[in-house]
């Protein structure tokens, strides 16, 4: 018997980076990435406030592997704001592989936030790029409205979920990880390290099936 998680008028759903690239036959894809997709419409009926979120990357993005002659996807180097994993090209603006998964239904969802814009910085989080000083302005647009928690779910679990369920906390927000509504690309221990930073953020992870709405 799962123990359930009632959803109030306080909380809002994050559903992050659920994109063509990201899953199967994708650019960069996630392994099971779009075996998400029915899972989170089937949770996000419980919310009355969903936010999605795209990366939405320019061509030529200082992020991609492409754009610094002699390296290649994976490989790691310091830019102004630090070290940075450099990944394939990915969800660029305008093209089939940065729109969001053809089968995501969630027609009332309330805002489409676009990160990862800015030519010369990554952002894997929703609340901040990844100087982690430049926001996004997610935080505020929760303040505004109230909300004092928010549920994750989405792509890539080790990436940019786990950043923004880091930022989340760290901007006061209760969070939440739906787990089987995440799958992670699992690179270079990314996995490990992203359970043991929430564990140390007490972040609980729930599985979807908890969550209902009263």
């Amino acid at each position: 018997m799962h123990k359930k998680l009632k959803i109030g008028e306080c909380d809002a759903l994050l559903v992050v980076d659920v994109q063509n690239d990201f899953c199967c036959g994708g650019a960069l894809a996630v392994p099971g990435g779009e075996e998400v997709v029915p899972i989170i419409n089937r949770i996000a009926s419980c919310f009355e406030t969903v936010i999605l979120t795209q990366d939405w990357h320019p061509k030529n993005h200082s992020c991609f592997a492409s754009s610094h002659p002699g390296k290649r996807p994976f490989e790691t180097m310091n830019l102004a704001y630090g070290e940075q994993i450099l990944w394939p090209d990915h969800c660029v603006q305008g093209t089939p592989g940065a729109d969001l998964h053809a089968a995501l239904d969630i027609p009332g969802a309330q805002l489409l936030l676009r990160k990862g814009y800015h030519q010369e910085i990554d952002s894997y989080s929703v609340f901040f790029e990844n100087d982690r000083r430049t926001p996004t302005g997610l935080a505020g647009y929760l303040r505004e409205r109230r909300f004092r928690r928010v549920w994750l779910a989405g792509l890539a679990l080790d990436f940019c979920v786990r950043y923004s369920a880091e930022d989340a906390t760290r901007c006061g927000f209760k969070t939440v990880l739906i787990e089987d509504a995440c799958r992670a690309l699992n690179t270079e221990g990314s996995l490990a390290a992203t359970r043991q930073s929430l564990t140390a953020l007490d972040v609980p992870s729930v599985c979807s099936k908890e969550v209902y709405n009263g």
